[in-house]
């Protein structure tokens, strides 16, 4: 039977229970907490912002200019196919980035991710497009987003691990759920700067040559986050484990154990199949209502519906602010009465409210829709605070950055990455919204089951 995470009291010993003393070390890096969580979010942000500047893009302008065809829909599903091609590489950045985690340190893991996402992301901005390179622009294109994947597969674990395991007892949730708020930041950043490009340019401008200047802009986002995220310390857990795996010293004679694979996803997939299988069930539908909502509304609203561009990313934009000023309250809910209370709640209220917020579509009104999505934002901030602890906490720390990463990414990959495509298809064959609030409502039933299925982890020791 799979080993189990170690667990205490109240993410700290009881009374009667022998504990050392915190070292000098691991108190100053937890006194760290609100600068690395801080650092986490920056980097976080700009990688979310990246990916998000991409997906506003494939849903306004990328199809014609990279796939050229009479037919829209084949555009559309062409540029949403690129948009999943970085979810189908995220599963090898989760591998190379989490055995850099897991080996060698979080912080180091996390300077790559965002350097490699910040070289591809300016790449795509100073791209041909196909009228100029024919193929090669596709081609091109379709590169560069297997390496922004690649990043991606690396961002989420690592910045969570980092913020929670500097965090101070009885509040990991409420620091690793600061880099959570990223990936609505990272969509607002960048409707910042979509919105007046837009009004400035055209709709035509934007679609000739305005729609780079997102791209380019990243360059800077990227230096800035570099530089904090360089300026951190390691995570205190992980340098204790390091250095309790190279100065213990040699034991007594005993049975020598199976010997652990070099790789920490070989040793995970052998130890803790069921966890990751669940894990990654238990956040799959909040990734549906993500990108749903951020990604492919936007291209299905204006295109099938006839609604305003403008008014479509206002209602996301709004949603997405309402449920980052609602991320930290809800995550310090969940350090005082446990992940999965609050966790199952919002995956109730996503299967009841899926069908009424994409239903908002059909009256094209931009109150109502903005209303819906307000709604529907706050019910995925009470599955995706808690889920930054909850997540990691399934898993030992050998094993975390991997674990965690991998339970994240995989859902990402089947509830957000192919969620686009999905939705395109049953668009096709059912013309009507309500098919997305079912598809939407039968992924977040999967999260339900997934998370009755699954322990609480409040109380897991976070040091092994």
């Amino acid at each position: 039977m799979p080993e189990s995470p170690p667990k205490t009291g109240p993410e700290t010993a009881g009374p009667g229970a022998a504990a050392s003393p915190p070292s000098a070390e691991k108190t100053a890096a937890r006194t760290e907490a609100p600068r690395v969580a801080a650092a986490s979010l920056v980097g976080t942000t700009i990688e979310y912002y990246d990916f998000a500047v991409y997906g506003t893009a494939s849903a306004l302008v990328l199809g014609p200019a990279f796939f050229p065809s009479g037919n829209p829909t084949v555009s559309s599903l062409a540029a949403f196919l690129t948009f999943a091609a970085a979810f189908l590489s995220r599963p090898l950045g989760v591998v190379l980035f989490g055995t850099i985690g897991d080996r060698l340190g979080r912080r180091q893991a996390l300077v790559a991710s965002l350097l490699l996402m910040g070289v591809a992301t300016v790449g795509v901005g100073l791209l041909p497009t196909y009228e100029t390179a024919g193929l090669l622009a596709p081609v091109l294109l379709v590169t560069l987003r297997l390496l922004q994947g690649l990043s991606m597969g690396g961002e989420w674990g690592g910045a969570v691990l980092l913020a929670a395991e500097h965090a101070p007892p009885g509040r990991r949730a409420l620091y690793a759920s600061v880099p959570q708020a990223g990936p609505s930041l990272g969509f607002l950043l960048s409707s910042a700067v979509i919105l007046p490009t837009l009004h400035i340019a055209g709709r035509d401008g934007f679609a000739d040559w305005a729609w780079r200047i997102p791209f380019l802009l990243s360059t800077v986002l990227v230096v800035i986050g570099l530089w904090v995220r360089t300026t951190v310390s390691e995570s205190p857990v992980f340098r204790d484990a390091a250095h309790r795996t190279t100065q213990a010293p040699a034991p007594a004679p005993a049975p020598a154990p199976a010997p652990e694979s070099r790789f920490p996803l070989a040793t995970l997939l052998k130890r803790y199949p069921g966890r990751l299988l669940l894990g990654t069930g238990a956040a799959i539908g909040g990734s549906a209502v993500y990108y749903l909502t951020i990604v492919y509304s936007l291209s299905y609203g204006p295109k099938q519906l006839g609604i305003p561009q403008n008014t479509m990313l206002t209602a996301a934009s709004i949603g997405a602010a309402a449920g980052i000023a609602i991320t930290l309250p809800v995550a310090r809910l969940s350090d005082r009465i446990g992940r999965r209370p609050v966790m199952l709640t919002g995956a109730v209220g996503c299967v009841l409210w899926a069908v009424p917020m994409y239903a908002s579509l059909s009256s094209r009104d931009a109150w109502l829709i903005t209303g819906a999505y307000t709604v529907g934002l706050m019910l995925l901030a009470l599955m995706f605070s808690p889920v930054a602890a909850f997540l990691p906490e399934l898993f030992p720390a050998r094993l975390r950055y991997t674990g965690a990463s991998a339970a994240f990414i995989l859902a990402n990959t089947l509830g957000g990455g192919f969620a686009p495509l999905v939705a395109t298809w049953l668009n096709s064959r059912w013309d009507s919204p309500l098919v997305l609030g079912f598809y939407t409502g039968g992924l977040c039933l999967l999260s339900l089951l997934c998370l009755l299925a699954l322990p609480e982890t409040r109380d897991h020791e976070f040091d092994t």
